[in-house]
């Protein structure tokens, strides 16, 4: 396929704001035209896919974004002006301290469908869509939907990156690093790391809270050496203004006994963001998860498992369902951190958050 013959948008049609957007949108044929378009500029015949696989696409779509963009297939989006007290906020603000056992996430980002409790192979493209969460939190996301596995990959990255002087970047050796989130170290992991922090680039997200926090990705780049291995990752120079919001620390060896099992993941970390748990219904937990199933009745019966895991781990002491009310009341027992044991002592303490009902 020469350049003029490849497949120009057709009128009126979106045009998609990113080529790998375009081609996991588009059908069979158009991907096999582009294909070949990249055999023909050098890629490997017998290493060409063009399934629909994020992971097979990006092995060739360097070679011809670029005809792509001039043949109007996608446009990349204007970047989000920031504005001046953000920037000068973000010299100020820096990452919290924890221990070595605890990865530290944003409350805001466990309290929500933001890293939805879904596996991978379901996961969609997300344009610019209200995620569900908690009361007095909004974001907005716009970018391929995001899982569990990619939280743990954000995870360990800041927690590498708030030793940086700067806590704004951090660089590793592949191998150590899948290592460390609990993965084996063949082709195929390297492949997903590398997707995974493509999604975690590719996005834009606003965070809604005490002010505004504009983001333009999960991470703000990322740069690998193909022969050594070795990866350097930048977060965004404002993340430290999503920990100031409030933060909690992950039993990083229970939710590596967790991996794997996507909704007691997402309930694992919603549960340690909470002192003392209020009282939420079935329901409540099902749509700030993110779950895909449509069937409540499925989503108690899953609930119950994904508790019964948090139960055998030590992340909870225990739990139950009203049979009347369908509100889910967890025990947290030991599991609660030194700083909550504080938080819940103190006299003056209020409800700072509504119970979710």
């Amino acid at each position: 396929m020469t350049m003029a013959q490849a497949t120009t948008p057709a009128k009126n049609k979106e045009i998609a704001d990113s080529p790998l957007r375009y081609l996991m949108q588009t059908d069979d044929n158009e991907r096999r035209k582009w294909g070949e378009r990249a055999v023909e500029l050098g890629f490997p015949a017998k290493d060409l896919s063009t399934k629909n696989s994020a992971v097979g696409l990006l092995k060739w779509l360097p070679l011809v974004r670029d005809e792509m963009q001039e043949q109007g297939l996608w446009k990349a989006p204007e970047p989000a002006a920031e504005p001046e007290d953000t920037k000068q906020t973000a010299k100020i603000i820096q990452l919290p301290l924890w221990p070595e056992p605890v990865r530290a996430v944003p409350n805001d980002i466990l309290r929500s469908a933001l890293f939805a409790a879904i596996q991978g192979k379901t996961r969609r493209f997300i344009k610019n869509e209200v995620i569900a969460s908690v009361d007095g939190v909004t974001i907005n996301y716009n970018g391929e939907q995001l899982d569990q596995s990619d939280l743990d990959v954000w995870e360990q990255i800041v927690h590498l990156a708030k030793n940086h002087p700067q806590q704004t970047e951090c660089t590793f050796r592949g191998y150590a690093f899948l290592k460390s989130i609990g993965r084996k170290t063949g082709k195929s992991d390297y492949e997903w790391l590398n997707s995974v922090l493509l999604r975690l680039k590719s996005n834009a997200i606003v965070f809604g809270s005490i002010k505004k926090i504009l983001m333009r990705g999960m991470v703000a780049s990322v740069e690998i050496d193909e022969e050594t291995k070795i990866y350097k990752v930048a977060i965004d120079q404002i993340t430290g203004r999503l920990y100031s919001v409030g933060w909690s620390g992950i039993n990083w060896e229970q939710r590596q006994l967790l991996r794997g099992k996507p909704l007691a993941l997402w309930l694992h970390g919603y549960y340690a963001s909470h002192a003392e748990p209020f009282p939420v219904k079935v329901e409540t937990l099902h749509r700030l998860c993110g779950s895909k199933e449509k069937i409540l009745y499925n989503f108690r019966h899953q609930l119950r498992k994904a508790l019964d895991e948090l139960k055998s781990c030590g992340a909870v002491a225990g739990w139950q369902i009203d049979p009347e009310t369908d509100l889910v009341t967890v025990d947290r027992g030991a599991a609660i951190t030194d700083s909550q044991r504080r938080h819940l002592a103190k006299p003056t303490r209020k409800q700072s958050r509504k119970p979710e009902f």
